[in-house]
């Protein structure tokens, strides 16, 4: 199925070309006792081959470096003091040295960049992977922005930590190979050179304690200002119309400052111990020069040997100053790795049962016994309360109530989007909860009142739930749902791509759009959650056409507010209080039951303005569809 995309596929690669998802090589180790390194663990272990490839790489090209000193010593004493050997000889050496550090180099970083992204790789899809598998309940209580925050810079921050530290490690370890080949030259001069090390490792120490409340805090702000953008991003439409736009640049503006504080706090930590690791080793530099220097004019030390001293020093420097970046990378890690492991350790409430079986074969039969519901963690008050409706295979019933009776949350529990306090919902006979979750919902489609569409063509968004339908398929589910029409007059047909959640596109096309997506997938049971509330009555009225023919043997649960959508019920249902309040056809609860009247009439009153203003914004919005093409943005819409 092509898209507007044309040359490129949906992850970059050439259109044609393999794009099949990979699971990741390994995932973190469940055991919240261990260390956060320790959890880590098995990623790493799952690019190994590679990983330690680079490292051994690594070394062997320090191991090439700290053989230059030895060449000057020699050099020195041997072309230039005592002239037994040409410096050329020692010139080729160096040459040769050197281009053989530059291979090794080469390969060492390939091989750890490889590694490198191997492992984000397998992070970023064992994150998403579980949010994909957490329960509705988990996404009423967490901001989007901490999500993204924790899926993108938390991820970064371990990541770089867990290929770069052995890499700082292995480099620090030149420090050893040096220290041998100076006890080599002068044993007295090596311990002098390095009667510093101690302290470094103590302000090290130091450093770690200090700095890791303040990343911790780092991670968590940049958390909230992540948050305080998507929802802005998100609720643009609704901060413009309420100009709110200054108090919302005050809101992130004061988590900026609390962004700012926390680095400016992590920055004079640096400053404070980083200067004295980065420079104790110089200190040794020093005492080098003087009893060096002492030893040389005693004749007992060569002029050749100063100077590799002073190379191995210089060597030793580089690794104490990144083992000061190392430590607060290590500090970044670990507060970034605890907030990705809250999220690992969260565990979904809504799972298949052990034996869960699949339904086949559904008739369509909907059983709900005596059902009581709470959102939240069950102190609030019950949303429904025993709560009882049966439906015959094939049967078309309307759901109406007021606003909050519940209406919307019998549809979350036929899918089990939540799971019943008391009671039980039964398709078929079979309580859901006995079902597996995909089965389940692959037979129960639902189309909300808000449509979500995602930034692709309409014909992708069309056969989301079915990626491989015919493009006949997508049309035959876009005329049944009233959308070939405005579909075809769009530049680029079914292959046009809509803006970000659908917003190029009117709200009536996107709920039309999101009915073709759930007929396409021809579910037994078709849930409508008041799906055409922001359509025209005659849009409605073809959509409706369509759906006598396709709710012909379906069971159909129409969550229901407008009497043209009640006609198409074989029966009503009144909920009242959590509860059913009567039932029967409309005719019937109109003649024997006033609280449907009312229920009506409020309904009424309040799709009377949404009516006025939807002709306003059409008379508005008129013309100005050919932007919607090609994603081209939210400058213009069609209605």
């Amino acid at each position: 199925m092509t898209t507007a995309a044309g040359a490129l596929a949906a992850d970059g690669a050439p259109e044609g070309a393999p794009t099949g998802h990979g699971a990741p090589r390994a995932t973190v180790d469940p055991d919240g006792s261990k260390s956060w390194l320790r959890r880590a663990l098995p990623i790493v272990r799952a690019h190994r081959g590679t990983f330690v490839a680079a490292l051994v790489l690594s070394f062997a090209g320090l191991v090439v470096q700290v053989q230059v000193p030895q060449l000057l010593n020699q050099a020195i004493s041997d072309g230039v003091v005592r002239h037994v050997v040409p410096l050329s000889h020692y010139a080729w050496w160096v040459a040769g040295l050197g281009l053989a550090g530059g291979v090794i180099g080469f390969a060492s970083r390939l091989l750890l960049f490889r590694t490198a992204y191997g492992m984000e790789y397998d992070l970023r899809n064992v994150v998403y992977e579980h949010l994909n598998r957490l329960s509705f309940p988990f996404y009423d209580r967490v901001q989007a922005g901490q999500l993204i925050s924790r899926a993108n810079s938390d991820i970064r921050s371990v990541h770089l930590y867990l290929t770069f530290a052995p890499l700082i490690l292995v480099q620090s370890a030149i420090a050893v190979v040096a220290f041998g080949y100076m006890l080599a030259i002068d044993a007295p001069l090596a311990l002098v050179a390095m009667v510093t090390m101690p302290f470094v490792y103590v302000i090290g120490r130091k450093m770690r304690s200090s700095m890791f409340p303040v990343s911790w805090l780092i991670q968590a702000r940049l958390a909230d200002v992540a948050t305080v953008v998507d929802e802005n991003v998100n609720g643009v439409r609704v901060v413009k119309s309420f100009a709110a736009e200054e108090g919302q640049l005050r809101s992130l503006a004061t988590a900026a400052r609390r962004v700012q504080w926390a680095t400016v706090k992590d920055a004079d930590l640096r400053s404070r111990w980083a200067p004295a690791m980065q420079n104790l080793p110089q200190v040794g530099l020093v005492l080098v020069l003087l009893f060096g220097g002492y030893l040389v004019i005693q004749g007992r030390l060569g002029v050749g040997a100063i100077l590799a001293f002073n190379a191995y020093l210089l060597m030793l420097q580089a690794p104490f100053t990144m083992l000061g970046m190392l430590i607060m990378m290590g500090q970044r890690a670990a507060a970034s790795a605890g907030r990705i492991y809250e999220l690992l350790d969260e565990e979904p409430t809504v799972v298949d049962r052990p034996g869960a079986v699949e339904l086949a074969r559904c008739r369509g039969g909907i059983d709900v016994d005596d059902v009581r519901f709470a959102y939240g963690d069950g102190t609030a008050p019950p949303v429904l309360d025993g709560f009882t409706l049966h439906v015959a295979p094939g049967e078309t019933v309307a759901l109406v109530g007021a606003t909050g009776s519940g209406k919307s949350t019998v549809a979350r529990l036929l899918t089990r989007c939540y799971d019943v306090d008391a009671g039980a919902v039964r398709i078929d006979g079979n309580d859901v909860r006995d079902l597996t979750l995909a089965s389940l919902r692959r037979n129960v489609g639902v189309v909300l009142d808000e449509p979500f569409l995602f930034s692709a063509s309409i014909a992708d968004n069309i056969a989301y739930g079915d990626p491989g339908a015919s493009r006949e398929r997508i049309v035959a589910a876009a005329v049944a749902a009233g959308a070939d029409g405005f579909v075809r007059e769009l530049p680029a047909g079914y292959d046009t791509v809509v803006g970000e959640r659908g917003y190029t596109l009117s709200g009536g096309q996107r709920q039309r759009v999101a009915i073709a997506r759930t007929l396409l997938v021809n579910p037994p049971i078709l849930v409508l959650d008041d799906a055409t509330s922001a359509v025209d009555v005659q849009v409605e009225l073809q959509i409706h056409q369509a759906l006598r023919q396709l709710m012909a043997g379906r069971t159909t649960v129409l969550i229901a507010h407008r009497l043209s959508t009640i006609a198409l019920a074989d029966r009503v249902v009144l909920l009242d209080g959590g509860r059913v309040a009567a039932e029967g056809t409309h005719a019937e609860l109109l003649a024997a039951t006033p609280r449907y009247a009312e229920v009506l009439a409020q309904a009424e009153d309040r799709a009377a303005p949404d009516a006025a203003g939807a002709v306003a914004g059409a008379a508005a919005g008129a013309g100005a569809g050919a932007a919607a093409g090609a994603g081209a943005g939210p400058g213009g819409r069609q209605r």
